[in-house]
């Protein structure tokens, strides 16, 4: 069996196995500090996987994302302040247990939990993968510009609060990535008389200055308000700590619901781990014999966010790898590691390079084994000290290893002032409700779009009429439509209820 392979071809690779324990616990660690999210986390930590294998360097950026959702939990149940978007719903019904004196059960239920949820997810992904690319290995430029232009559609139309903000903001994405050299033609565009434009803009400068600088300036400009994380004390009674077998039998079946809405939202590029998180949230509320109990602290209320945005995580890949498409700003982060290595993205990728995926199939699952047994005892540990570290100390740090990591990337002064400019870039996005994750996916995809258009345009004689003349384009285009209306129709009609509030604005971690 593959994933049999991809455990001998992991563990035949001590390097690998050693990263994957690292980056669970750093996964943890970093998702617990509120606003640096495991997006911001991971694109610091992509130059040092320059000088690593594929799989060490996968795998080790990999479980960062999975081990870094659950870590966000632990600031939410702690302080009432989520670590990542990811763990906005658990705040709801994680804090009021820790005003009772239950943050020890809180936190090893949202560590069971997201392993639950996170397994499967994982499961989906190694099953579902394979599968879909048997399909996507029949397809053609057309077809392919067809799932670029659902991604541009879907991902503009849900990542947000506006439809129009999120176009506007793949628009931006597209338009950046145009800079450079054209292709066909071999001329300079967009390059504005510069000649350090006209090799293109690097990813990893982008990254850092869209996700982690823009997050430091909203971060210092809260303390600067007065804005501090106020330590809760854990009980020491064993029963105010302990998730009991009763329990976790009561929520096997929330657990499991959840699991399933959030890989399916996962599959779908651009809604994100938070989307994932409230929908199945709302989903287990609607169906309990108790609704009025939910929000006042209970685990089913952590359970069900939990699972739901853990799972998130391995069908987020199912895009990616048989289509090439991210279905998130992680999943476009590692797009960028796979070209770093030479590995190309696509549904040939399980033909090329079977050991190496199936080997980050095998690492995914060790991951989380590892950050759950981190969760379940050191929970309560981590958020402790992370509470004595006060900011002044973790900002200043993390803003020298941007300028470091954005200069290593290309050895290039040039790449740190445009860290600068994307840095500030991305905090006038996030004050303006713009979406920072519209704009990243949109510029790794362009390119490929790019090419994929002018290919189609070049090897038919129907011009335009290509791209509606084979059935699987149809089918994207229709379905792109499908969701963007839906979101359309939803926005335009009156709403009663009450809108969730949510901390963070970057949806698509």
């Amino acid at each position: 069996m593959d994933i049999l392979n991809g455990f001998v071809y992991l563990f035949s690779n001590p390097t690998a196995v050693a990263f994957v324990f690292l980056a669970a616990l750093v996964g943890v660690i970093v998702g617990a500090i509120p606003g640096l999210t495991a997006a911001a986390a991971i694109a610091m930590l992509v130059p040092v996987t320059f000088y690593l294998d594929p799989l060490t360097a996968l795998a080790f950026l990999y479980v960062i994302g999975k081990s870094g959702r659950f870590g966000g939990s632990i600031s939410a149940i702690l302080f009432n302040t989520p670590g990542t978007a990811a763990s906005a719903a658990t705040l709801i019904d994680g804090y009021p247990m820790t005003r009772r004196g239950q943050a020890g059960k809180a936190l090893k239920t949202a560590s069971i939990a997201s392993v639950f949820g996170d397994t499967v997810g994982e499961l989906i992904l190694i099953f579902g993968a394979v599968a879909i690319a048997s399909v996507t290995q029949q397809f053609g430029p057309p077809e392919y510009f067809a799932v670029y232009m659902m991604a541009f559609i879907i991902i503009s139309s849900v990542t947000g609060d506006s439809i129009i903000k999120g176009l506007l903001s793949t628009v931006l994405g597209i338009l950046v990535a145009l800079i450079g050299i054209d292709p066909i033609s071999a001329e300079p565009r967009l390059d504005f008389g510069l000649l350090e434009f006209q090799s293109g803009l690097a990813l990893i400068p982008l990254l850092l200055g869209i996700f982690v600088l823009s997050e430091l300036a909203i971060q210092v400009e809260i303390v600067a308000r007065g804005g501090v994380l106020k330590e809760r004390e854990i009980s020491d009674d064993p029963d105010a700590s302990r998730f009991t077998l009763p329990e976790f039998r009561r929520c096997i079946p929330v657990m499991l619901r959840s699991s399933l809405i959030g890989a399916f939202i996962g599959i779908l590029p651009g809604l994100g781990s938070a989307v994932a998180g409230f929908a199945a949230y709302g989903e287990e509320k609607r169906r309990a014999k108790e609704p009025e109990k939910w929000g006042t602290g209970i685990v089913e209320g952590v359970a069900a966010p939990e699972s739901a945005n853990n799972a998130v995580s391995g069908p987020t890949m199912i895009p990616l790898l048989a289509l090439g498409v991210p279905g998130s700003t992680i999943a476009a982060i590692l797009i960028g590691v796979f070209l770093i290595h030479g590995i190309p993205i696509g549904p040939s990728i399980f033909d090329t390079s079977r050991d190496l995926i199936f080997g980050l199939f095998a690492a995914g699952l060790v991951g989380i084994v590892l950050y759950g047994i981190i969760g379940y005892y050191g929970g309560p540990l981590i958020g402790h000290v992370i509470a004595l570290v006060p900011p002044r100390l973790i900002y200043p740090y993390i803003f020298l290893t941007c300028i470091v990591s954005a200069y290593s990337a290309r050895t290039s002064v040039f790449d740190v002032f445009i860290m600068s400019a994307a840095g500030l870039f991305g905090y006038l996005m996030r004050k303006v409700d713009f979406s920072p994750a519209a704009f990243i996916i949109a510029f790794v995809l362009a390119s490929g779009a790019e090419e994929a258009f002018r290919q189609s345009l070049l090897l038919s004689s129907s011009g335009w009429l290509v791209f509606f003349e084979r059935p699987w384009a149809l089918v994207f285009f229709a379905f792109a439509v499908l969701v963007s209306g839906q979101r359309i129709w939803k926005k335009m009609r009156p709403s009663h209820d009450p809108k969730p509030v949510r901390p963070f604005d970057d949806l698509s971690e």
